[in-house]
């Protein structure tokens, strides 16, 4: 019995894992971006990161309320710029993502992922947000970019100033 696959399945399957692998390498760089937004960014990286007709919406009665949406790579670049100015709107940001699944379907490619965000605005205040984000990826121009953005709010609430100098609390020698 012969139990090999054909080749064009292989092929298949491979383009699905390149295709995930360069939806999740997109949504990498756009939070690699996230994180140093300030006057310094490359906005027109970052934009490129989204098809020229993409969505960029806040979902959730918070969300939709404060981000609220913007259509068209253009205007998702001018929200983004309003964040990159002097002082920079974040003196500390940083994105984790979990739980992801990106499903090549045979008319879209869509991932999903947790949300965790920490984050110090210039004004010394600190937040932490999760959110669920959906994202909808299509090939364009031969890059694969972002056509519909997602957040939607899971919790969100004020914290205290992230970075200590307290010393970090591990065993020490005289504990073994």
């Amino acid at each position: 019995m012969n139990t090999a696959a054909p080749r064009a399945d292989l092929e298949q399957r491979l383009r699905r894992f390149e295709t995930q692998d360069s939806a999740r390498a997109c949504m990498n760089r756009y939070m690699v971006l996230c994180d140093a937004l300030d006057a310094h960014t490359p906005l027109d990286e970052l934009a490129g990161l989204f098809t020229r007709d993409a969505v960029w919406e806040g979902k959730g009665a918070r969300y939709a309320k404060s981000f609220g949406g913007y259509r068209g790579r253009e205007a998702i670049a001018a929200m983004f710029a309003g964040y990159m100015k002097t002082p920079a709107h974040f003196a500390l940001n940083v994105h984790f993502l979990t739980s992801e699944l990106i499903e090549v379907r045979d008319d879209a490619v869509i991932g999903s992922w947790v949300m965790l965000q920490t984050s110090t605005f210039a004004s010394g205040a600190s937040h932490l947000n999760a959110a669920r984000l959906t994202v909808r990826f299509a090939e364009e121009d031969g890059h694969w970019r972002m056509a519909h953005f997602q957040t939607e709010n899971l919790f969100g609430r004020p914290v205290q100033a992230w970075n200590s100098d307290a010393e970090l609390p591990v065993p020490s020698s005289a504990d073994a």
